[in-house]
This record gives C-alpha cells, structure tokens and sequence, in this order.
C-alpha cells in the first residue's frame, strides 16, 4: 500500500478559527484557543497519523501588519509556513468580512501550493448566508476546493480530509507515528498558561505578557514547573497578581488542571511575574523566550 506525507498549513486572519480547526483535525488540543484575536503566537506542527498517510499540520499565527518585532516573527513563521507546505488551509470566518475582501485578502498571499478554501463558524450563520458565500469562492476558481466547516463543531472535518488526502505526495513518514508534534513539552505547559492568561484578564495584560518555562523536573511523584509571565509595565505585574495574590493564585490552579489533564501527572506548578519594558520590541528578549 502507497504512504502518503506531507505538509499543510493553516493560515488566515487572526480569529478566523485556525486553531480550533488544527486541534479539531488531529483529535487532541495541539493549540490554545480564546475568543480574543493574536492568541496564536507560533508556528505548531501537529501531526495525524493514519494507516498509510501522515499529515504534519501547521497551525500560524494570524496574518497582520507587524507593528512590534514580535509581529514581525510572527509574520516570518507564517511565510516559513506557505513555502514548505505541499497544500494550504485557507480559513475564513464567513461573519468577519465581505467575501470579495475576504477574496482579495487571500490572493494576495499568492500561495503557490493547491488551496483548499475553508468557510469556517457556519454553526453562527443562517444556511443561506454560508451557502451563499461558499458558492462565491468556489464560482472564483481560484481555490481546488470550497468546503463549509464548522471548527468548533467538528461538521465538515471528515469531507476536508478525504479532500485534503488529494493533495498529499507519497513518501515515508517524516516523524514517527508515535509523536504528537516535534516541539518539547516544556512548550504546551508554557501555551496552557499563557491561555489561561487570556482567559482571566482582559485589555493590554494577555497581549502584551509572555510565559518561559524556567523548570521542568519529573520526580516520582509528580512533577514540578516553575514559569515565569513577562509582562511589559508594573501595573501589568499588579493585575497579574491580584490583591492578596488572589489572581496568581486562580490563575496557577487553573492552568494546573489542564496541566495535569495534558501530561497525566501530578504537577506542583510555581509562577513568578517579572517585568521587562518593551520586551516585545527587544530581540535579546524575543531570542529568549522562544520567538526565533
């Protein structure tokens, strides 16, 4: 039987539901989501492992004009992202714009790989309304296919794959079927805190905070991470922990659990707030805390 591997990336607006869609394709959350815009920050490979197929998927960032280096590291995985791909996931909220912006937005990407147009959140529309819209990309020409799908709902995400397996080139697997995604745990334990960051605080602090996994020690019982959460000004520190340290401390609880639910261990967690002026213009501190 023929192997089949190869790469596909995600891309979009910020919000668009690319992250929904990468967990929701690979069966197990790979990503953090929230209903805020510029949650994603890096490019995660996840992959999906079939009886003769692999899929890396590559979920990025949402595309945006880079206002700090950050953005503009941001802006590089995504690029990274289109050039290595063998077929791209375009995906478009259909209440977000209007479908000839939403056109125009995408060509502009000039992707070289085929292009699978993804008409994403229909669940939140009439059926008339994504019917129409679907009917309008698929009319352009300009994608190998239009399918209506629902991220969070999982409809449509069977039909994307027997499509997208078109698309994939034979060859033998690039990672083991056993592997999840080639980046380090130390990784998802730093996205689930950062999630619960722009789950519990609002306005500047979850834009403009960061988390470094400074510790990771497996010891018998349980195992013990220590993070630190940069944030840019004081007052962010001070929010951050709350009176009394009651908002740390919500915080660290909830991020535990899902910790603990992700590695399936018991997990002391320690979290520290430290701030760092402008670290999201500096490249000594970008370097640092992982944004390359």
């Amino acid at each position: 039987m023929n192997f089949q591997s190869g790469f596909v990336s995600i891309l979009g607006k910020p919000n668009a539901g690319k992250s929904t869609l990468l967990n929701a394709l690979v069966g197990e959350k790979m990503a953090i989501v929230s209903p805020k815009v510029q949650t994603t920050r890096h490019r995660i490979k996840a992959f999906l492992n079939g009886d003769n197929f692999q899929i890396i998927f590559s979920d990025t960032p949402g595309i945006i004009e880079p206002q700090y280096k950050l953005h503009e590291r941001m802006m590089k995985q995504v690029r990274n992202a289109m050039e290595d791909a063998d077929a791209g996931l375009l995906v478009y909220d259909v209440g977000e714009l209007q479908d000839e912006e939403a056109h125009a937005f995408f060509q502009q990407l000039k992707l070289k790989v085929p292009a699978i147009l993804l008409v994403n959140k229909i669940d939140s529309v009439k059926e008339s309304v994504w019917k129409k819209t679907a009917a309008y990309f698929a009319e352009s020409g300009a994608y190998k296919a239009v399918i209506p799908i629902s991220a969070l709902k999982g409809t449509g995400v069977p039909e994307l794959l027997k499509t997208l397996l078109q698309f994939i080139p034979q060859g033998d697997p690039f990672y083991s079927t056993e592997d999840l995604s080639d980046l380090p745990t130390r990784f998802f334990v730093g996205e689930i805190v950062r999630e619960k960051i722009f789950d519990l605080y609002h306005q500047e602090v979850p834009y403009h905070s960061t988390v470094l996994v400074q510790e990771f020690t497996e010891k018998s019982t349980l195992i013990k991470i220590r993070a630190d959460i940069i944030v840019q000004r004081e007052m962010q520190k001070i929010i951050l922990i709350g009176d009394k340290g009651s908002m740390i401390k919500k915080l660290g609880t909830a991020a535990r659990i899902d910790i603990e639910q992700f590695l399936g261990q018991k997990v002391f967690l320690e979290l520290f707030v430290k701030v760092r002026p402008k670290w999201r213009d500096q490249d000594v501190f970008l370097r640092e805390y992982g944004y390359e």
